[in-house]
């Protein structure tokens, strides 16, 4: 009797990592607008948000573990992809963002990237640094960003009428799960092979 053998798609787990201190800050609102449209792409999500989860400066010689330290961590390794957003601060990100990533390292490896700046001017410079971080800890990252302006992007309801960005985000969403998945599996094979030729071979147990 011929057995048959049920494939189940894992769907992809992607942490939203919103670094604003203002409670009111458009780039966690393009954030979670972005999170909503992964999910309608059949993949889970969870919000950091760094505001209300704030994280002690970073030390590496004595780093607290605070109850929201242990939630970062968790929700970092629960991940498979990682979109990071960021309002753009003297052309740089944020503090509370880069105190964050100071946080991790080998987390990192083989997880794709997607970033997220509000800016007035395209924030460039900001993607830019987010990427190098990604780089330096053999992340992936998609090779484009979104950059929001709050003053031209959204109406006084705080809707998005820029028509142009909404396909944008659609874009963006579809692309972080599909890539994302991709990138994912193929970290997993290449953790549990054998195979010597493959950066990941650093990081298996």
């Amino acid at each position: 009797m011929a057995q048959w053998r049920l494939l189940v798609k894992l769907r992809l787990k992607v942490l939203g990592v919103g670094s604003s201190m203002n409670k009111e800050s458009f780039s966690t609102e393009t954030l979670k607008i972005v999170l909503e449209r992964v999910n309608q792409n059949d993949a889970d999500t969870k919000l950091l948000n760094l505001n209300n989860t704030p994280l002690p400066i970073y030390n590496h010689n004595d780093s607290p573990e605070t109850i929201h330290v242990n939630q970062a961590v968790d929700m970092v390794n629960w991940a498979d992809a990682i979109i990071l957003a960021t309002p753009d601060y003297h052309g740089s990100m944020s503090g509370s963002l880069k105190n964050f990533l100071d946080y991790f390292w080998s987390e990192f490896a083989g997880k794709t990237f997607g970033c997220i700046c509000a800016s007035h001017e395209k924030g460039l410079t900001v993607m830019d640094q987010m990427r190098t971080v990604i780089r330096q800890c053999y992340g992936w990252s998609l090779p484009y960003g979104i950059s929001i302006n709050s003053g031209q992007d959204f109406n006084e309801k705080r809707e998005i009428i820029n028509e142009s960005l909404l396909v944008r985000l659609d874009y963006f969403a579809r692309d972080l799960v599909v890539y994302g998945g991709l990138i994912r599996e193929q970290f997993k094979k290449d953790l549990k092979s054998t195979i010597n030729n493959s950066y990941a071979v650093r990081y298996r147990e």
